[in-house]
């Protein structure tokens, strides 16, 4: 099972101004999304994601360079999922978990439940714009022709509203964090962690890593 250190960032709190964030990511170590599930889904952009976690809540930065670049929708709970996404699941228990997804604009949808699709429930949309969103999107193609971009987000502690956190220092969790574009002309399902399923699937928490809160 695959394994992730998440470092604790003091200085960052609910105010930290948007710049300052992005200078608290730097530092963090760039994680690459490697796993392509399925074969038939072979395309693979090139994805990192960096980690932190505050007095607040978490703090996660991805950097995106794929061939097609989508943001059709801006609504908390659109299907961001068809556009240029980025998604992180956490689990708190390993059965119930939020699936958090956001587009590259920053328009997110998120979820919590157990895997059962009948038994899982979208959060409001003022809990989702509680998340603090930046994105990035370059200008200009770079040279092997594909479209660069970053999204930043500081989840607060409240968007875990049923699990009643109140601090992630020390906790171990379980999560994994995912690359897709359900509706992209190259659509694409990367993972952090490996998923064994015949068919693309994200809702998976039996293949979740782990991450371990400093």
């Amino acid at each position: 099972m695959k394994a992730i250190h998440v470092p604790f960032l003091s200085e960052i709190d609910g105010d930290t101004p948007v710049e300052m964030l992005w200078l608290a990511t730097e530092g963090l170590t760039a994680v690459a999304l490697k796993a392509v599930p399925w074969v038939e889904f072979p395309y693979r952009p090139s994805v990192y994601f960096r980690i932190a976690h505050t007095d607040v809540g978490i703090l996660l930065r991805y950097d995106v360079e794929e061939k097609y670049v989508q943001a059709v929708y801006q609504h908390p709970n659109d299907p961001v999922y068809k556009d240029s996404c980025v998604e992180f699941f956490l689990s708190f228990d390993k059965v119930h978990y939020y699936n958090m997804e956001f587009n590259s604009l920053g328009a997110g949808l998120i979820g919590y439940g157990p895997a059962a699709k009948p038994e899982r429930k979208r959060l409001s949309a003022a809990t989702i714009e509680q998340v603090r969103t930046d994105s990035r999107i370059s200008a200009q193609k770079l040279p092997s022709g594909d479209t660069a971009w970053q999204l930043l987000l500081h989840i607060p502690l409240t968007v875990f509203a049923y699990d009643r956190v109140t601090s992630l220092s020390g906790l171990f969790a379980t999560g994994n964090f995912y690359k897709c574009g359900d509706d992209l002309p190259d659509p694409h399902y990367v993972a952090w962690s490996p998923i064994k399923h015949p068919t693309p699937n994200f809702h998976l928490p039996q293949f979740f890593g782990i991450l371990r809160f400093e």
